[in-house]
């Protein structure tokens, strides 16, 4: 038996962090897999055990799930992305939105059925700009099963990124925190001045060009 109505988990990692893009994840399974096979495949065994909150769970077993959700054509996903620049035009809130707009878009041109029906579970208590019928969650990263793919997959795939972006800006070491307000973090923006994906709208740092000399223009833009 195969689903006659397509639940799609959307949730978001990024909303914090003075640097880097907020990224967010819509995933759900494959609809041209049969229910019962999917619910007896180790894969799926595995992540049903494993997957929750991915800031309850330790990076190492996070990659191990989202290596899992990869490999597995069960699951089909799409990933949506704002920049630092747009987050601080329309604020951290409507950014995020606006990212699991994107990943939901993204995941529908994969799966390609426009006479499905579709429900979005969202992490949170908002909804998106969206044509399909939404469910928002509290806590739905720790409550429903697809929300925390979609946290992990968003985790890990926003930490990647900004270890690619570290190699970039190597005195900020975007590699160990993320982008997050760390010690290391803000007394590197202190010495250096703040980088093009710093977030300008974020404390401490909008004040930051008007307060500091050290920031240089060729670090900014």
């Amino acid at each position: 038996m195969k689903p006659k109505t397509i639940f799609i988990g959307v949730d978001e990692s990024g909303r914090g962090p003075l640097a880097g893009p907020v990224v967010a994840a819509a995933i759900t399974f494959n609809p041209k897999f049969k229910i019962k096979k999917i619910k007896n495949h180790p894969s799926f065994l595995f992540l049903l055990k494993n997957a929750k909150d991915s800031k309850k769970i330790s990076s190492k077993k996070r990659e191990k799930i989202y290596q899992e959700i990869l490999k597995n054509s069960f699951l089909v996903f799409g990933i949506g992305k704002v920049s630092p620049r747009v987050i601080d035009k329309i604020n951290i809130f409507e950014a995020t939105k606006l990212a699991m707009e994107r990943a939901v878009k993204k995941l529908e041109k994969k799966l390609n059925l426009k006479k499905k029906k579709k429900v979005l579970l969202l992490d949170g208590n908002f909804k998106i700009n969206s044509k399909h019928p939404q469910i928002s969650i509290i806590k739905g990263d720790q409550k429903n099963f697809l929300i925390s793919l979609a946290s992990i997959l968003a985790k890990v795939y926003r930490d990647k990124l900004m270890e690619k972006l570290s190699k970039k800006f190597p005195h900020y070491r975007f590699e160990k925190h993320k982008g997050y307000p760390t010690k290391f973090h803000l007394k590197a923006i202190k010495k250096y001045g703040p980088c093009k994906i710093h977030r300008f709208s974020f404390y401490p740092l909008r004040n930051f060009l008007k307060k500091s000399k050290k920031c240089s223009p060729h670090l900014i833009f």
